[in-house]
């Protein structure tokens, strides 16, 4: 009887121990694939020849792909800081890589990279450059591109305007916003019309409401011989900001002209949203939280959502027992905006103690 109790308790201490060193490599699997910023499919080409060096092919990828993140995370002015930083460093950020498809086509070698920069070394080599990047989410907004023509004294919405038309023609692959535009419509073109006196003072709330979007972009473009006077209405999360912009000497029928004209805008409102999503990464929040280690379906629930929370800088276990495992996290936030990320995913914590713990 004895034996029988002690081949139990055994049983139940080895299970634990299965389970545990089963969550304890999910978690460096989950840690590794979640700290990391990845540039996807960078298409990379180099002539084939005598001075043919894969080390040079290699680098470059790794310098492309850190200015389509800077482009991705950080704003116009500050990408200008850092887009000189030498390769020596850059690789210092770079957790790993992968090249596929690799081609060689009349005399050019083609190929394909992924590459994960480290998250935590990453935010470290901003601050020390005193950047502050951006969490990098996608958005929806609705555009609405009015071009006045100050010549003819004309106003387009749909017919002949060339920013309708070409607006979303060109997308750079590090642009987080993506811009919905109305589809022609007889009542709006003639409620705008009504209103072109008053343009700059139109809500063009009719219009915004016909679209399940709650974010818009109202962009007038005055067009006075080559010179563009650009008024943007940028409300986006509950913001409003009015932007003022010129555009000397610009061609809006030459297509490189216009393509220009078109990525500046683009840039104006990347910032915007870049400027509302900003990590303050001087902000170091330490936390920690405990839950019950036998609920392994919360424990991996919990590592999933605080990997995909882009405010936890890092998180690791730092002790263990047989009845709860303890967390120590560094948050880039108020402890409240903590709270909430994981009340809008499903988790509640009880914080009437120092250290939180999972209900």
């Amino acid at each position: 009887m004895q034996f029988k109790k002690k081949f139990s308790n055994l049983n139940k201490l080895y299970i634990f121990f299965f389970y545990f060193i089963l969550f304890i490599n999910i978690l460096s699997i989950s840690k590794v694939c979640a700290s990391s910023f990845k540039i996807k499919d960078l298409e990379i080409t180099a002539p084939f020849d005598v001075n043919f060096n894969k080390e040079k092919v290699i680098n470059g990828a790794f310098k492309e792909a850190f200015i389509e993140l800077i482009s991705m995370i950080t704003t116009s002015s500050d990408q200008e800081k850092i887009k000189k930083t030498s390769i020596k460093t850059v690789k210092t950020l770079i957790d790993s890589f992968t090249m596929s498809n690799e081609k060689f086509i009349n005399d050019m070698y083609l190929v394909n990279f992924d590459v994960n920069f480290n998250k935590k070394n990453t935010l470290k080599f901003f601050e020390k450059e005193n950047i502050f990047p951006s969490i990098p989410k996608k958005k929806k907004v609705l555009l609405i591109p009015v071009l006045v023509d100050l010549q003819s004294n004309q106003i387009s919405i749909f017919n002949d305007n060339v920013f309708y038309d070409s607006w979303n023609l060109n997308k750079e692959k590090f642009f987080l916003l993506e811009y919905i535009l109305p589809t022609e419509d007889i009542d709006d073109m003639y409620s705008i019309l009504e209103n072109s006196k008053s343009i700059e003072e139109y809500d063009f709330k009719k219009t915004i409401e016909k679209y399940d979007l709650e974010d818009s972009i109202i962009v007038i473009v005055y067009k006075n011989y080559e010179e563009l006077k650009v008024l943007s209405k940028i409300r986006i999360n509950d913001r409003l900001k009015i932007e003022n912009q010129t555009f000397k000497k610009v061609n809006i029928r030459d297509s490189e002209g216009l393509r220009e004209t078109l990525i500046k805008l683009k840039n104006t409102y990347e910032n915007h949203w870049k400027d509302i999503n900003k990590i303050n990464t001087s902000i170091k929040v330490p936390l920690t939280i405990s839950l019950d280690s036998s609920e392994y379906a919360k424990v991996s629930q919990f590592e999933k959502i605080i990997n995909e929370l882009d405010l936890v800088f890092s998180y690791e276990i730092s002790k263990f027992d047989s009845t709860t495992i303890y967390y120590k996290l560094i948050y880039n936030g108020a402890p409240n905006k903590f709270l909430d990320d994981l009340e809008s995913k499903g988790i509640e914590i009880n914080i009437e103690n120092k250290d939180w713990k999972i209900k």
